[in-house]
């Protein structure tokens, strides 16, 4: 049985084959029309969070609310001579 990103990634893969008519030069169109269709079931079902992979695309580093902020090293009193 497909679950329902499979099923979107299969209907990308047949939409894509259809459109460029079986061409054997365009069979990575059907892929990536699968990969397409996959990633939109993902977000969908709620998989894939857009606003978390953007900020990880950008470099974002917004701090964790649940996490402690770090503790800085214990600092080394001078040297006397």
């Amino acid at each position: 049985m497909l679950n329902q990103k499979q099923f979107f990634a299969l209907l990308g893969f047949a939409f894509v084959a259809a459109w460029i008519a079986f061409a054997f030069g365009y069979a990575l169109l059907c892929l990536l029309g699968a990969g397409v269709f996959y990633g939109a079931a993902a977000v969908l079902e709620g998989d894939l969070d857009l606003g978390e992979l953007q900020s990880r695309v950008r470099g974002d580093t917004a701090p964790d609310p649940l996490t402690p902020p770090p503790v800085a090293p214990p600092r080394r009193a001078p040297r006397v001579r």
